[in-house]
């Protein structure tokens, strides 16, 4: 039993000092990708992954939440943070604290990664290291391929300074008229079209020690083939450059009938491109050209980064797709979960239709409850099947279900059509506005309705995040409902790399609270309760506090209580003051928290039961698992949301208990497996950093490989 403590009732929970800042904490999770990079343990090809990961993160982090805090100034808000800072301090902060892992991700490209690509004969080549033969035959590739496609842009009187496309790769050119000796400026795009990294045929390369692969960038074949571009022109100088703008949607939804037209509207906007957040440039640019980018984009010094060697390195990517196995992670084929085995080996094979299949999913389903975690388990043969099957059962009379994320070649989607053709009632929600998707989920809505399938584009100021599926089915003399809830959105792809938890059931109260929460996303509701869902924005805020109440109510009076809560993001702060009430009171609290967290741990007085670790490995933590001791009565829940003000607010989200006493007890061992990694856990300091543990006496734990190893049993 433990024992009760009383709460210090002169403390502040609300003060700045308790609390961390949201863009801060983010860039601190992007450092965490970063060091993967970095960590000699990673194979060298997946250390180029994280080093494109970490590239492609800050580009949506400038194109989102550095765009906003800019509109923010702009607007002359003064807006506080939790944490106290001001949208201009935080614009300050990012900057100050970004540019040394900006330097840091490039140096230890160009100085370790290159090297040691070279030494496995991969050679990323630079064009002024190239011998004449090299350089010939990548002057005919340039007059060949390459130049037909540029366009050189003059900025003079008559030329106005061009348009520059969101993340395009430029260079800015001076060149000398020998004639009126003018200095002259122009910008020449770097082709998206082609291949970012030029290969050169084998009778190119080395002879002597024959590369697996030898390339160089695109940027300096063209760099040093300008005088074909600006002939009779004195090139006097070439630095490449980058911008990104602001690619936030701003939609006004109370001021439109139609949300898909606005979304198009929008889409067409940012393809316009929003103001310039961010102008990457060559550290050996002259400072007349930066001077003249920034001032025809009216950025400050805050906004311009400048990078030693290579920009872009997203484009790094491409490299995993060498021939090379010993210099990436083993491949990982997703088991087909055991109690799905029975259906058919050709399942377990992905390639069977479930009208073949020895037993339907649905009879598996009302035997018992089934919990299936990926990527560890296949997607493919359960999400899938289970929908796939549906669209195909004579008896299945109806399917419901969200889409906020799909692939492009959406098997789901496909499933849906045919369910539809087979004449039976399909709704969909497909939420136009997931950020970034948007354009992919109108084509998707627009196929679904040529298909006769009912369509709903979202709800008015509310985002559809939650991924549920409902299918009614006729059986005997009664209806029944199958329902899948998830962590994790409908796409086959991502559902390799994510890790994500998903309940198929049919209890009846579930397929009822499902009922309900369609009607509210389809038709006109105002449903403010639900018999086991805890939905949002209705009542998962007011059901999470109460439970971490419960929990400080059970440690007032000496009883047993424990929280352990893994997410993507802590960001609320009513939540965070109901966790540092609960700490106060006696609970301890474990959260497992991949990126963003706002909350200050071990706080003498405020958080001192308050532990906090975020794990970073090779598959990206998403699964969402909220744990309450309950004096020994224990609730374990999983669902789409974070404890962040958009999904407890401004998002439709569903998280459900897990009641089946075997699956709660295999969410609690996952959770403490979690707990208990020391190969990719980082702990949260009280001031902020993160220190990434390390095994010393004790053996190393990788939550992600033993999870891998638990499925294969």
């Amino acid at each position: 039993m433990t024992r009760a403590k009383e709460i210090t009732p002169d403390i502040n929970l609300s003060d700045p000092q308790y609390y961390f800042n949201r863009e801060l904490s983010w860039l601190e999770f992007n450092h965490r990708v970063l060091h993967e990079a970095l960590d000699s343990r990673t194979p060298l090809l997946e250390r180029l992954k994280f080093l494109a990961i970490f590239s492609s993160n800050l580009d949506e982090f400038f194109m989102v939440r550095v765009a906003i805090l800019t509109q923010q100034v702009e607007a002359q808000l003064d807006k506080v943070a939790p944490d106290g800072r001001t949208p201009q301090q935080t614009l300050d902060a990012i900057s100050q604290g970004l540019r040394s892992m900006v330097t840091e991700q490039h140096r230890h490209f160009e100085r370790e990664l290159r090297p040691l690509l070279a030494e496995k004969g991969v050679h990323l080549l630079n064009y002024m290291d190239l011998d004449q033969e090299q350089r010939r035959y990548l002057q005919g590739y340039f007059e060949q391929r390459v130049f037909p496609i540029l366009t050189p842009l003059a900025v003079d009187p008559a030329h106005p300074f061009p348009y520059i496309s969101n993340l395009s790769l430029n260079l800015a050119v001076l060149v000398r008229d020998p004639v009126t000796q003018k200095e002259l400026f122009a910008r020449v795009k770097v082709p998206n079209s082609l291949p970012r990294f030029v290969v050169l045929p084998p009778d190119k390369q080395k002879p002597d020690r024959p590369p697996i692969w030898a390339g160089v960038p695109l940027e300096q074949i063209i760099a040093h083939n300008l005088e074909l571009l600006f002939p009779g022109m004195n090139i006097q100088e070439y630095s490449l450059f980058r911008i990104t703008r602001d690619a936030d949607l701003e939609l006004e939804e109370d001021l439109t009938h139609d949300l898909l037209l606005l979304i198009q509207q929008e889409l067409r906007k940012r393809r316009m491109g929003g103001a310039v957040v961010r102008l990457e440039i060559e550290a050996s640019a002259s400072q007349a050209v930066r001077d003249r980018l920034m001032r025809e984009k009216e950025l400050t010094d805050r906004d311009v980064y400048e990078v030693e060697g290579l920009l872009n390195l997203k484009d790094l990517m491409s490299f995993l797709a060498l021939p090379l196995p010993e210099l990436k992670d083993a491949p990982w084929v997703p088991v087909v979960p055991a109690r799905l085995r029975q259906l058919t080996d050709a399942i377990a094979a992905d390639t069977a239709p479930p009208s073949e299949a020895n037993e339907d999913i649905f009879t598996l389903i009302r035997q018992q409850d089934l919990l299936v975690h990926h990527p560890y388990e296949s997607f493919t043969a359960s999400v899938e099947h289970f929908i796939t099957q549906a669209a195909q059962d004579a008896d299945v009379l109806a399917i419901k279900m969200t889409l906020y994320r799909t692939s492009g070649d959406s098997p789901i989607v496909k499933a849906l059509i045919a369910a539809a053709e087979n004449g039976k009632q399909v709704a969909v929600l497909i939420e136009l506005k997931a950020r970034f998707d948007e354009e992919n989920n109108i084509n998707w809505a627009r196929r679904l309705e040529e298909a006769g399938v009912n369509v709903i584009y979202g709800v008015v100021g509310l985002k559809t995040h939650t991924k549920v599926v409902l299918i009614v089915r006729q059986e005997a003399d009664a209806i029944r409902r199958y329902v899948h809830i998830g962590t994790g959105n409908y796409n086959s792809k991502t559902a390799k790399l994510y890790t994500d938890l998903g309940l198929f059931s049919c209890q009846e109260d579930l397929g009822a609270d499902l009922t309900d929460l369609f009607n509210f996303l389809t038709g006109y509701s105002r449903q403010q309760s639900y018999r086991k869902l805890l939905v949002a924005p209705v009542n998962l805020r007011d059901r999470m506090l109460a439970l971490i109440r419960r929990e400080a109510e059970h440690a007032s009076r000496g009883d047993r209580s424990r929280i352990i809560a893994k997410m993507n993001s802590l960001v609320d702060p009513q939540i965070i003051r109901a966790l540092y009430e609960a700490s106060q009171a006696g609970v301890e609290i474990d959260l497992i928290i991949r990126g963003i967290c706002c909350l200050r741990p071990s706080i003498a007085g405020v958080s001192d039961r308050i532990r906090v670790i975020s794990i970073v490995g090779r598959f990206l933590e998403h699964s969402r698992i909220f744990h309450f001791h309950n004096n020994g009565e224990e609730e374990v829940f999983i669902g789409s949301a974070d404890w962040m003000p958009r999904n407890l607010d401004r998002r439709v989200e569903a998280i459900t208990p897990v009641e089946a006493p075997a699956l709660a007890t295999q969410l609690r061992a996952m959770l403490a497996l979690f707990l208990a990694d020391n190969r990719h856990a980082w702990d949260l300091q009280p001031d902020g950093a993160y220190v990434q543990r390390h095994p010393k006496d004790s053996p190393e734990r990788d939550a992600q490989v033993e999870l891998a190893k638990q499925v294969q049993q």
